[in-house]
C-alpha cells in the first residue's frame, strides 16, 4: 500500500514539473524572443563585445580616455568658472538703523553712494565698523559692471535669495548712543534693538525660517545686548564669542569676522629679520579683568628685559602712531586675551608685517576652515606663558630662517583682513561673504528637515522670547 502511494506521488510531480517547463516554452516562444538566449548568457552580445575590444587598437584606447578626461576637465574648469555668487536680500530699513546713526541725512532710504560715500566715525570706533562695509558691497552689487571679485550680489525678491541680510549697524549704535539723553528712560540704543525685532519678527521672510537664513551683525562684544537672546536662531557676524553663551551664539551657525585694523597699512615694506630690533611688542591696556588678568602677570615678567617692548597705551595724542612705528620695528607682536578672547591688536599686528603670537586659549579666529594660521602665526598656552622665562626663550629660539618664512607668509595673507570700498577680490568683505557661503547648505537642510511634518500652531512670541533656549536647535 506504502509503495502505490510513493509511486503515485512520483509521477504526480513528475507530470506537473514536465506540464510546466512546457508552458514556460510555450510563452517564451509566443513573445518571439530565442529560447535559450533567455536561458543562457547573452553570448551574442558577449561575442559582439569582445569583438568591439579586440578591433579596438590601444592608440584609440588611449585617446578615446585623453579625450573623457579632458572633457571632465573642461566641465570642472567651467563649474568653477560658473560658480554663482551669494544672493542676498536686504531689508530697507529706515537710516534710523544704519547710515543715520554716523550723522547722514537723507530723504531716501540709502544714501546716494554714486556720488559721495558717508564716512564712518573714526578712532577705535573704526575696529568694529563690520557692517558698514558689508552694507556698502551690497548696494554697490546692484549698479557694477562686472561681478568678479563679488562673492555676494543683492537681490531684490526674497525668495530667490540664499540669506537675508539685516542692515543694522549695531556697534557704532552701541559706541554712541548707549547713554540716556535728558528725558529718555531707554537709550537711544536700547530702542532700536526694540523696534529691530519687532519688525524682523513681524517679517514673512522670518517666519518662514524662524530667522535661521537671517544675518545680523554684532560685532562689538556688547552690541545688541538686548536683542541677541530674542534673535539668535540668525547666523551672527561676530568678533569672538566671549560674551555669548553656546545656546546664542556657536561656531557651527554663525561667523567669526576680522577687526578692522586701526594702525595704517605697511605698504613696500622692506624690513627683515635684522632690521626689527624688538623682540616682543605689546602696547596697550595691561589691567584687565576676567581672562586678561594675564596681561598683569605678563607685564611683570617681560618689563625688564631689554629687547621687549611692553607698556600701557591708547589712541589719545599720538598712540596710533607709536604703536605703528612700534609694531613695524619688531620682530613678534603679543596678542594676549584681555576683557574678550580676541582684539584688534592681532590685526594691526598683520598689517604691520609683525608675527602675531597669540596667547589666548579661548579665541576663535576668522575664516579658520580655510586658513592655516599657524603658518603665520604662533600660539602659546596660558599655562606655558605664565611660565618663568618661557616666553621670552621661546621666542628668541625662533631663528632668521623661520621667522622670514612666517613673515613672508604674513604678507601674502593680509589683504584677507583688510576692509576697503570699493570692495576687492578676497579681501575682509569678500572673506566673509564666502564664510557665509560655506554655512548655506547646513542652513538649507535644517530648514529642509524642518519642512517634513506639518508644524503645529507655536506663538512666535513664546518661541522668540522664551528664556530657556534649546541646545539643541542646532
Amino acid at each position: 500500500m506504502g509503495l502505490i502511494i510513493h509511486k503515485s506521488l512520483f509521477c504526480f510531480f513528475f507530470f506537473t514539473s514536465v506540464f510546466f517547463i512546457l508552458s514556460w516554452f510555450l510563452v517564451l516562444s509566443s513573445t518571439g524572443r530565442p529560447l535559450f538566449d533567455s536561458i543562457l548568457p547573452n553570448s551574442r552580445l558577449l561575442l559582439k563585445a569582445d569583438t568591439e575590444i579586440s578591433d579596438e587598437t590601444p592608440e584609440t584606447n588611449v585617446s578615446t580616455l585623453k579625450e573623457e578626461e579632458e572633457s571632465q576637465n573642461q566641465n570642472s574648469i567651467n563649474c568653477d568658472s560658473n560658480k554663482q555668487v551669494l544672493k542676498v536680500f536686504m531689508y530697507d530699513l529706515p537710516p534710523e538703523f544704519h547710515f543715520e546713526l554716523l550723522g547722514w541725512t537723507g530723504k531716501s532710504i540709502w544714501p546716494d553712494i554714486h556720488s559721495a560715500v558717508p564716512e564712518y566715525a573714526g578712532g577705535l570706533n573704526l575696529q568694529h565698523s563690520i557692517e558698514y562695509w558689508l552694507t556698502l558691497d551690497l548696494l554697490s552689487s546692484e549698479f557694477t559692471e562686472t561681478l568678479s571679485g563679488k562673492s555676494a550680489i543683492r537681490v531684490r525678491n526674497s525668495s530667490e535669495a540664499d540669506v537675508v541680510f539685516v542692515p543694522f549697524f549695531s556697534s557704532i549704535s552701541f559706541n554712541r548712543y548707549s547713554k540716556l539723553k535728558p528725558n529718555q528712560k531707554k537709550s537711544t540704543n536700547v530702542l532700536l534693538q526694540e523696534k529691530l525685532v519687532k519688525f524682523l519678527t513681524a517679517q514673512d521672510e522670518w517666519k518662514r525660517s524662524r530667522g535661521r537664513d537671517h544675518i545680523i551683525l554684532a560685532h562689538h562684544p556688547n552690541s545688541l545686548l538686548d536683542a541677541r537672546t530674542k534673535l539668535w536662531p540668525a547666523m551672527f557676524i561676530l568678533a569672538d564669542f566671549g560674551r555669548y553663551p553656546l545656546t546664542i551664539a556657536n561656531v557651527e551657525k554663525d561667523v567669526i569676522a576680522p577687526y578692522r585694523h586701526v594702525v595704517e597699512s605697511y605698504v613696500d615694506d622692506l624690513s627683515d629679520f635684522d632690521s626689527r630690533p624688538t623682540l616682543l611688542y605689546f602696547q596697550g591696556a595691561i589691567y584687565r579683568k576676567d581672562g586678561g588678568m594675564i596681561r598683569q602677570e605678563l607685564f611683570y615678567m617681560l618689563k625688564d628685559e631689554k629687547d621687549v617692548h611692553f607698556s600701557f597705551g591708547s589712541i589719545q595724542k599720538d598712540g596710533i602712531s607709536q604703536a605703528t612705528q612700534g609694531m613695524r620695528s619688531s620682530k613678534f607682536c603679543l596678542n594676549i586675551a584681555g576683557d574678550t578672547p580676541s582684539s584688534n591688536r592681532m590685526f594691526d599686528a598683520i598689517s604691520s608685517h609683525c608675527i602675531p603670537v597669540i596667547i589666548s586659549d579661548e579665541i576663535e579666529l576668522p575664516f579658520e576652515d580655510v586658513l592655516d594660521y599657524s603658518e603665520f602665526c604662533i600660539f602659546i598656552r596660558t599655562s606655558d606663558a605664565l611660565k618663568e622665562k618661557f616666553l621670552i626663550n621661546f621666542t628668541r629660539n625662533i631663528g632668521k630662517k623661520e621667522w622670514t618664512r612666517m613673515w613672508r607668509r604674513l604678507k601674502e595673507v593680509e589683504n584677507y583682513f583688510e576692509y576697503q570700498y570699493p570692495s576687492k577680490k578676497d579681501d575682509a568683505v569678500q572673506m566673509i561673504w564666502q564664510a557665509v557661503t560655506r554655512k548655506v547648505p547646513a542652513i538649507k537642510m535644517k530648514l529642509h528637515k524642518a519642512s517634513r511634518f506639518p508644524q503645529t500652531n507655536i506663538s512666535t512670541e513664546t518661541v522668540l522670547f522664551s528664556g530657556s533656549l534649546p541646545r539643541n536647535f542646532w
